[in-house]
């Protein structure tokens, strides 16, 4: 066999918008359709509104506007403006931008340049607009090219930088904004930088007290066992509360501005710091488990060049602060040792609060331990295999692997439907865990249930978040049940347990519940899937004269070779979203307490509409 020629001809070298659109993974993340809040369409959002936040924190434009409308994004700084002789650079050529020279930039969010280059490279249209010195200049593209360089022209605007974006629809299907993801992501931008306005579509977003201001909104006062303890210093800022009703523990962290919903070096200093600087206050030796259960804060740090996990910049690696600062480490211990210390000197009521917490957290834990040794026997005999989980290669905590926030665990009901999904799923990212019938009603139960239950406590060790949630192994843990009466019990059942004991894996978006199609509708040369009955009438008008119509009863119905098209590109999922003017409390006694007329009515209005479509 000839040997193949391997010559310079072999090597081709994509230019930048090729390599971003050939590998976009490498850039955004994952792409998804913007039903998680970690999909492309937002870290597209993201990456603008950071070089309009690096122009607040530099002094220049006190207010950011975002206006989305379906699918087209505006976002307006009033900054200083793009150089106008570098706008198209900026936007379109690798390694252009301002946060090279470190002087200025020293603590800048996108350090890595690529920013807004990906989101024009991602976009089908992309629009770029700079003011300054009493003119304007604008470029437009489309997939990364130039297609309207417009001259330059007087103008009468106020100075800044305004970027028009619409993601391109051959890259995230199906996509569109939602709401509540922007609005958490505007309100943590504005939680960092007090003194800032963001006005997304007329609504205004502004903190005076930085991450005091985010936790009022995490945790009701009624619920906090303390007044919120807010500590600021150079370069990092603290907030803290433990909860009364909540067993997990619960960080919010960030570096430059980045919300690190991975945590990192910084948020494993700050726990370890956190409980050093309190066994020292008390002069005991508190377990580690014990101080931080139930705690809801928040830290932020800001650390010259920090070196990221993962491109999307979910998990600080770095351990130092730069320059001639100490490690993070060391940073952040002697800012609790100081400070907290204080603080919990001068403030009774906080370091009273924080000892009961401590003692009832022991006490639980105590009551616990007889129960939980049980339970780890049983899970090592059953452990070598868990029965009910059929796992998948990458995890959540594989961060090197790009691949990483794809990781969805199905939870599904009996063998029929799981049998389906195990058959057509992607091993390497999708996981199965099977319900035999339907799971307890864990409504007003302690944690003791989690271990004494075998399915919770197999559920609990399948996703690692015995201890807290840094080890969470899926980023998407999906509920994938039948859309009849049934169904809907068992996935009420299941989001009872999730907000029981683990509330924050629903805060920070990672609990779905997967749609799927209600009818198959075909002729001899396409099928569709319809999931609404508008769906349904619409492929019976495109399908005529006379299409051959199913109707799907239940998952188990669905063959293995038709429901990978359910769980794979085509994906539709509804997140489970918590209401903020409800607590975890309210809702839960609301939809599992004593069955209340309230509840009786809400269900049958809402469930009526299920049924009708069920019925149809």
């Amino acid at each position: 066999m000839a040997e193949t020629q391997y010559t310079e001809d072999n090597i081709r070298s994509l230019d930048w918008k090729e390599h971003i659109r050939m590998r976009p993974g490498m850039y955004i993340g994952k792409l998804g359709d913007g039903s998680s809040p970690d999909d492309g369409i937002y870290i597209l959002l993201k990456e603008v509104i950071d070089n309009c936040i690096d122009e607040f924190v530099m002094g220049a434009g006190k207010t950011i506007e975002v206006r989305i409308k379906e699918k087209e994004v505006k976002v307006r700084d009033f900054g200083r403006g793009i150089p106008l002789g570098k706008v198209i650079d900026v936007v379109s050529k690798m390694n252009t931008g301002g946060k090279y020279d470190s002087r200025a930039f020293k603590k800048s969010v996108g350090l890595n340049g690529v920013g807004t280059k990906a989101v024009n490279a991602l976009s089908s249209f992309f629009k770029v607009e700079s003011i300054r010195d009493n003119q304007l200049k604008a470029a437009e593209f489309s997939l990364g090219e130039l297609t309207n360089d417009v001259a330059i022209e007087e103008s009468s605007k106020r100075k800044g930088t305004k970027v028009i974006f619409i993601p391109d629809e051959a890259i995230f299907k199906n996509f569109k904004y939602r709401n509540e993801y922007v609005e958490k992501m505007l309100k943590n931008y504005v939680y960092l930088n007090p003194g800032l306005t963001i006005d997304f579509n007329g609504q205004k977003f502004y903190s005076e007290n930085g991450l005091k201001d985010l936790l009022m909104e995490t945790i009701s006062e009624e619920d906090m066992a303390y007044p919120i303890i807010h500590l600021r210093g150079e370069d990092i800022e603290v907030a803290i509360t433990h909860s009364k009703t909540q067993y997990s523990e619960e960080y919010h962290s960030f570096v430059n501005g980045q919300n690190t919903t991975q945590g990192g070096t910084h948020l494993a200093a700050f726990r370890e710091a956190l409980v050093k600087t309190i066994r020292e206050f008390y002069g005991k030796n508190y377990d580690a488990s014990d101080v931080r259960k139930s705690i809801v804060s928040a830290v932020s740090i800001k650390v010259m060049e920090p070196v990221f996990e993962s491109q999307t910049k979910t998990k600080l690696g770095s351990t130092d602060m730069g320059g001639d600062l100490p490690t993070v480490r060391t940073f952040i211990n002697d800012f609790l040792k100081t400070q907290l210390d204080n603080y919990l000197h001068k403030n009774h009521e906080a370091a009273d609060g924080i000892q009961r917490k401590i003692v009832q957290a022991e006490r639980e834990r105590k009551e616990l331990s007889g129960i939980r040794k049980l339970a780890k026997d049983r899970a090592k005999k059953s452990n070598l295999h868990n029965k009910k989980l059929r796992d998948c290669r990458v995890h959540l905590a594989d961060v090197k692997n790009e691949r990483n926030l794809e990781s969805t665990l199905f939870i599904t009901e009996g063998d029929s439907a799981s049998g389906s999904i195990t058959k057509s799923r992607d091993v390497n990212t999708q996981a199965v865990f099977s319900l035999r019938g339907k799971p307890l009603n864990t409504y007003g139960m302690t944690k003791k249930i989690v271990y004494e239950n075998e399915e919770f406590n197999l559920l609990q060790a399948a996703l690692n978040i015995e201890d807290s949630m840094e080890d969470l192994r899926y980023n998407n843990i999906v509920i994938a049940t039948d859309a009849d009466v049934d169904g809907m019990h068992i996935r009420l059942l299941l989001i009872t347990f999730f907000l029981q004991f683990f509330p924050e894996l629903i805060k920070e978006g990672h609990l779905y519940i997967l749609q799927t199609p209600l009818f198959r509708v075909r002729n001899k040369k396409k099928t569709i899937y319809c999931y609404t009955e508008e769906e349904r009438r619409d492929a019976l008008e495109e399908l005529k004269p006379k299409p051959e119509i199913t109707r799907f009863k239940g998952l188990g119905e669905i063959s293995p070779d038709e429901f990978v098209h359910f769980i794979g590109n085509d994906i539709r999922l509804d997140p489970v979203m918590l209401d903020k003017s409800m607590s975890i409390e309210e809702l839960l006694s609301f939809y599992m307490g004593k069955n209340t007329p309230d509840r009786q009515e809400f269900i049958i209005e809402n469930l009526k509409v299920e049924l009708d479509r069920v019925e149809e």
